[in-house]
C-alpha cells in the first residue's frame, strides 16, 4: 500500500485490524475506526512503539523464556555426556584393540592396534606430502592406493577415495567397514582403520610389498616365477578366504569384486584378498538388492537382470579369477565354450599358461580338480554353481 502513490482514499473501518498503519497519504482516523490497537503516523492515533523500545521488551521476553530451557537442555546434555562416557568405558574394556568412531561435523576416525586415529590422519598426509603421485601405488575406480611410511617404520598402504565418489547410504558404508575389523583371517587384507574427512576419506590397509595378481600376470617373467605349485597356493588362499567369508562370518559378507586387481600377495606368494570398499554384509531379514559393483568380466551373468547380491556372485567371480590364473591371462569369451555341451572336448593344455613347463602330475591332479570346480563356478544358473565351502573341502 505504501507504494500505491495513486491512492486518494480508503476505507479500512471496523475489519478488526491490528499493527502499524502502513505509510500512505490516503488513511484518516476515520477511516480506520473500529479497529483493534492500530498505530501509525495518523491524526488522532497512537504513535507505534519505537523499535528500541520494542526490542529491548523482546530481549526481557527472550530471557525469561530461554533461561529455564538453556538450562534444562545444559543438564540433559551433560546426561547424555555421562551415559556415553560410561558405556564407552564398558566397551573399551571388552574390545581394548578397537577405538570408537569420533563422530563430528567434519571427520569421523576409527582405528584398531596402536594406530590413533586423528594423528594418523595427519602422519599419513605429511609422509605422502598430501597424496603426491610419487608415492602412488595404482588407480581404481573408487580410489588411488598409496605407500605410506610411518615414522614407527611400519609401512601401511593407504586407499585414498576419489572426491567424485558417492556413497549411497554414508551409515551403511561405515557400518560394513567397521564389521570388517572383525575379521582375522590369514588369506584376508588386514584393515587398519578408516577415516571420512571433508577433504580426504581413505583406509589404512596393510602393506604388501608383492603387488597385485594381476600384475605379476600380464608381467612376462613375473608370471614365469609364479610357478605351479604358488598358483595353486594362491587359488587356495583365495577360496578358504572366501569361504570363511560366506559361511563363517555371521552375518555372511560378499566381496563383490573379487579379481586379479584385487588379489595381492607377500614375498612368500601367500595371497591376500583385498579392497572390500563395495562388500555386501548379507542381512538375513532383507533382500539384499544393491547396485551392480564389480570388475568388468568378473560379475555373474544374473547381475544384468538382478540387483539381489548373494554368495553366489563371488562364487562365479571365483571361477573366472581361478581360470585366469591357470590360463595366465582372462579367459573372456571361452567360458562360453566351457559351460557349453563340447566342453568335454577342451584339452586341459588348452587351459594352461604356456609360459610355464607342463606341470609335474602330482600337480596335474590338483589342478585338474581346480579347473572342475572353476568350470562349475562359471555357470550360468547360480544354483547349480558349488558353495566355496564345497570348494575348499575338494581341493584341500
Amino acid at each position: 500500500m505504501e507504494s500505491m502513490n495513486a491512492l486518494l482514499s480508503i476505507d479500512l473501518s471496523y475489519n478488526q485490524l491490528e499493527g502499524p498503519v502502513p505509510e500512505s497519504k490516503g488513511f484518516s482516523i476515520e477511516t480506520l475506526q473500529g479497529n483493534k490497537d492500530l498505530c501509525g503516523n495518523v491524526n488522532g492515533m497512537k504513535p507505534c512503539p519505537s523499535k528500541r523500545h520494542s526490542q529491548k521488551r523482546n530481549r526481557k521476553l527472550t530471557l525469561l523464556i530461554s533461561l529455564p530451557l538453556a538450562g534444562a537442555l545444559l543438564f540433559g546434555v551433560l546426561v547424555v555426556i555421562l551415559i556415553f562416557y560410561t558405556q564407552r568405558s564398558k566397551k573399551r574394556s571388552s574390545t581394548p584393540l578397537q577405538e570408537d568412531a569420533a563422530d563430528t561435523k567434519g571427520a569421523d576416525f576409527f582405528s584398531i592396534s596402536t594406530f590413533d586415529g586423528k594423528e594418523t590422519y595427519q602422519e599419513i598426509l605429511r609422509v605422502t606430502e598430501e597424496f603426491n603421485e610419487a608415492y602412488c601405488l595404482g588407480k581404481g575406480g573408487f580410489g588411488s592406493v598409496y605407500r605410506a611410511k610411518l615414522a614407527s617404520g611400519e609401512v601401511v598402504a593407504v586407499k585414498r577415495l576419489h572426491s567424485s565418489t558417492e556413497v549411497i547410504n554414508r551409515v551403511d558404508f561405515l557400518n560394513e567397514i567397521k564389521a570388517l575389523t572383525i575379521i582375522r583371517h590369514r588369506n584376508i587384507i588386514k584393515l587398519h582403520g578408516y577415516c571420512s574427512h571433508v577433504r580426504n576419506s581413505f583406509l589404512v590397509y596393510q602393506y604388501l610389498e608383492g603387488g597385485s595378481l594381476a600384475s605379476a600376470l600380464s608381467d612376462n617373467r613375473s608370471a614365469q616365477n609364479l610357478d605351479w605349485t604358488k598358483r595353486v597356493n594362491i587359488i587356495k588362499g583365495v577360496t578358504y578366504a572366501l569361504s570363511y567369508m560366506h559361511h563363517d562370518c555371521s552375518p555372511p559378507i560378499v566381496h563383490r569384486d573379487i579379481s586379479s586387481k584385487n588379489i595381492l600377495h607377500d614375498s612368500d606368494y601367500e595371497a591376500y584378498i583385498s579392497d572390500f570398499g563395495t562388500a555386501k554384509i548379507l542381512n538375513q531379514n532383507s533382500s539384499n538388492w544393491s547396485n551392480v559393483a564389480g570388475t568388468y568380466g568378473y560379475l555373474a551373468p544374473e547381475l544384468a537382470y538382478t540387483m539381489k547380491v548373494t554368495e553366489k556372485c563371488d562364487v562365479y567371480s571365483y571361477g573366472v579369477l581361478a581360470l585366469e590364473v591357470i590360463k595366465g591371462e582372462h579367459p573372456g569369451d571361452f567360458i562360453t565354450s566351457l559351460t557349453s555341451p563340447s566342453a568335454r572336448q577342451i584339452k586341459l593344455s588348452d587351459l594352461l599358461d604356456h609360459r610355464l613347463p607342463i606341470p609335474l602330475p602330482e600337480i596335474e591332479k590338483v589342478l585338474t580338480s581346480i579347473l572342475t570346480q572353476a568350470i562349475r563356478c562359471v555357470n550360468s544358473k547360480p544354483e547349480l554353481r558349488p558353495s566355496m565351502h564345497y570348494i575348499s573341502k575338494e581341493i584341500s
